[in-house]
């Protein structure tokens, strides 16, 4: 598994952590950080990640709404609704990340960690995300 690839599961991980208990998202991250230890450390991606998901949290969550067609964030599987915020923030907020390459990974982690159905919701709603998010074509 790629180093990215890894560091997109753990911040599932933590996004899905803080949901389940209900708490914030900033503190379940810094007590990951802190027993992470220096056997299996949370990778700086990672990190990177969940930072990038907390700063950007509302418009996130507004454009993951507007995208999932029928959806409300609270109706969907916690492990998409993780996977959303972090592909999301790549698609959107992260020019290292080709869309195309959130996308896919989103879709294969839906794929692996969620329902049946998952991973072509996940690439549904982050194709319409991308679509959206794209500066628009300007012709000379």
């Amino acid at each position: 598994m790629a180093a990215r690839t890894k560091a997109r599961k753990r911040a599932i991980d933590v996004l899905f952590e803080a949901d389940q208990r209900g708490a914030n998202l900033a503190d379940v991250l810094a007590e990951r950080i802190a027993l992470s230890g220096r056997e299996n450390p949370l990778p700086q991606y990672c990190i990177d990640i969940v930072h990038g998901v907390i700063a950007n949290w509302l418009p996130v969550n507004a454009l993951v709404s507007e995208a999932a067609q029928d959806w409300t964030i609270d109706r969907m599987p916690a492990v998409d609704r993780a996977v959303l915020r972090i592909a999301t923030w790549e698609v959107v907020y992260n020019d290292e990340v080709p869309a195309a390459v959130a996308i896919d990974e989103a879709m294969e982690l839906a794929s692996d960690l969620s329902t049946d159905d998952s991973a072509k919701f996940v690439g549904g709603v982050l194709g319409r995300i991308a679509r959206d998010a794209a500066p628009p074509v300007t012709q000379d």
